[in-house]
């Protein structure tokens, strides 16, 4: 009996530790808006509806980049597209940490959104230089350095912030990115390009782009109440034309970016319902959040500047992280269906319970962790249930659909809550409503609890 041997290894523990610290200091420069938002609010002179675009917009340019980084790696190359993708995002870094207003800050996180891009290269790269044994072992580091990066950045966006500038914020893990990036060119092999006649829809992605952009700018000058009604009905005529060209390109493209006949099987459709209203929750809750810790003590909100909404969101973090590897558990033991149904029910209650119940520091940290932990669960839950259920063949497209959903859902709750608290706004004072984020979550709680009559939807068309 011969033994098989494993392919010898194309590259060393140096350019895993590169990978790995270019995903840490990725991680770190996407976690320092949230704790630092309702500062840049100040610093900019802005309200919340506006303050919400800064969140969402690297959302958006990560919905675009999501389903065609691995196209685009296996085209032309991961280390390649790599490179330029972090390019993009160190450009978009720099230009943050000088952004004078709200314009140019977003032109930077419109850039700093590649940053998506970066997890699916560095997993094509470990594939094609390691044997499979240790390519599990460095996609683990990667994406566990990832999420250890989000940490860092909750923790020091505050410190950094208050002790040199926002602008630092910014800066200090961009130029970490431009180190690691230069390391990764240098220690990391030419990847040969894989050969395929499938073509990159890039008709699909400027589409999908341009309805992106429409529908946040459109909703934020809609809801803003700036607009007369026939403007108000045109931008929605327009973001529906985009919205439709997209449809009509895809289903007829030969390699569509997002294939939309998948969305005709029970599985899926039902599954990206799912994850389309839980995401809208977490959106309205990750915004809402930060925003009434940094109110005033002396109104309603705990005065918490950027240093203690860090401190604050660090459970919510951990547990998102914690989620992962409990929802496989659980969704082998107890099937995803069983798993997203509770995941839902235990988000949806806890966004009602926060509407009455906002009193103290420990109601919306311990909530915010139990909502971060349910949705982190159910997703994982979608993911696994959605893979099994469609052909092998077809695994990439579904769970790319449910990635892109969720980004969509959490941009667009994001900015409803903006716009909910700007409704509420005293222009005396500036500051919004205490009714206004009852408002904002009791909604966001109904919004998660519709997801249960979608997840019966995909009971049933499981079942059928």
């Amino acid at each position: 009996m011969v033994a098989t041997l494993e392919p010898q290894a194309k590259i060393g523990k140096a350019a895993i530790g590169a990978l790995g610290a270019l995903a840490l200091a990725l991680g770190t420069l996407q976690a320092v808006v949230e704790p630092s938002l309702p500062m840049l609010q100040h610093d900019l002179g802005i309200g919340p509806a506006a303050g919400s675009l800064i969140f969402i917009t690297l959302l958006i340019t990560g919905a675009v980049v999501a389903p065609i980084a691995g196209k685009l790696g296996d085209r032309y190359g991961g280390k390649r597209v790599l490179v330029v993708l972090m390019t993009a995002v160190s450009a978009g870094g720099l230009l943050s940490s000088v952004a004078p207003n709200l314009p140019v800050l977003l032109l930077g996180q419109v850039l700093q959104g590649a940053m998506v891009g970066a997890l699916p290269l560095s997993f094509i790269l470990v594939r094609k230089h390691l044997p499979p044994g240790r390519t599990q072992v460095a996609v683990g580091v990667v994406s566990g350095l990832f999420t250890g990066g989000g940490l860092v950045g909750m923790l020091s966006a505050g410190p950094i912030a208050e002790h040199l500038s926002r602008h630092w914020m910014f800066a200090i893990p961009t130029i970490a990115i431009i180190a690691a990036t230069l390391t990764v060119a240098r220690l990391m092999p030419d990847d040969p390009p894989a050969e395929s006649d499938a073509r990159i829809d890039w008709l699909g992605v400027i589409l999908l782009s341009c309805t992106l952009v429409g529908l946040v700018l459109g909703f934020t000058a809609v809801t803003g109440g700036g607009l007369p009604p026939l403007a108000s009905a045109g931008v929605i005529v327009v973001v529906a034309a985009l919205a439709t060209g997209w449809v009509l390109v895809e289903r007829r493209a030969a390699s569509p970016m997002v294939d939309l006949r998948m969305l005709a099987m029970p599985a899926v459709w039902s599954a990206g319902v799912v994850t389309l209203l839980m995401s809208l929750g977490l959106g309205m809750a990750v915004y809402l959040v930060p925003q009434l810790l940094s109110a005033p003590a002396s109104a309603y909100g705990f005065g918490a500047d950027p240093s203690e909404i860090g401190v604050f969101l660090v459970p919510a973090t951990v547990a998102g992280v914690v989620a992962g590897t409990v929802a496989g558990i659980a969704a082998r033991r107890f099937g995803p269906r069983a798993v997203v149904t509770a995941g839902a029910a235990a988000t949806a209650a806890a966004l009602i319970a926060l509407g009455p119940l906002h009193d103290a520091t420990w109601q919306l940290v311990a909530a915010r962790a139990l909502i971060g932990f349910a949705v982190s669960v159910s997703a994982v839950a979608l993911l696994a249930g959605t893979a099994t259920a469609v052909d092998a063949k077809d695994t990439g497209i579904a769970t790319s659909l449910l990635v892109v959903t969720r980004v969509i859902g959490v941009a667009i709750g994001a900015q409803t809550a903006g716009a909910i608290l700007d409704a509420g706004t005293d222009p005396a004072t500036g500051l919004p409503a205490e009714s206004s984020f009852t408002t904002g979550f009791v909604t966001a709680g109904l919004i998660a609890a519709a997801s249960l009559l979608a997840v019966r939807a995909m009971k049933k068309g499981t079942q059928s």
